[in-house]
């Protein structure tokens, strides 16, 4: 469709870090609401909830990107209060039925990257599982390897929060001590 604003629609691949193209995240907002209409703030925890929590846009991102699918005719606005509930129109169904495998490689991603979130959290954090001590992680292990992980989860958290060359470097010292746990041998 021409007119529609950069991301997936130039062609390029997904990009994202913490946070999308214009183009793509409007992708992605229509795909949601051609499940069902919602509201500006259902979209946010809607992503922030498919995502583990790796990607919470923030309301002024999501009310813009809203208002341009509104001015587009790809969605319609109702407002219902102080709220405004969005539907997709016609033509944003048609958008999203011609971008369907780049959205679903979208969400995909995004389902992904939750799903290990939720397993990094269950490693370091067992009080995420409801869980109320370290070593719910690892119940056995009363060895070396406890107080190292103690250790690491400490200096992590005296650090944070990190600049992004400090979360580059922090990515890479962790990144290196597991494939040196993998490659020096096996359990037992």
């Amino acid at each position: 469709m021409r007119g529609f604003r950069g991301g997936m629609m130039g062609g390029g691949g997904f990009r994202m870090g913490r946070k999308f193209a214009a183009g793509d995240l409007q992708l992605v907002i229509l795909a949601l609401l051609a499940e069902q209409p919602r509201h500006g703030y259902e979209l946010i925890k809607l992503l922030e909830e498919r995502s583990g929590g790796f990607y919470v846009p923030s309301p002024g991102v999501i009310y813009p990107a809203l208002t341009y699918l509104e001015e587009t005719g790809l969605a319609d606005v109702e407002s219902e209060g102080t709220k405004k509930l969005y539907r997709i129109t016609e033509s944003g169904r048609k958008l999203v039925e011609e971008n369907s495998s780049m959205i679903e490689m979208t969400l995909g991603k995004l389902e992904r990257i939750g799903e290990k979130m939720a397993h990094v959290r269950r490693i370091f954090d067992p009080e995420s599982r409801g869980g109320d001590r370290e070593e719910e992680a690892f119940p056995e292990d009363k060895s070396e390897v406890a107080a190292a992980r103690m250790l690491l989860k400490s200096a992590l958290r005296l650090r944070y929060p990190w600049s992004k060359d400090e979360a580059k470097r922090i990515a890479g010292i962790l990144e290196r001590a597991a494939a040196e746990i993998l490659q020096s041998g096996k359990a037992g």
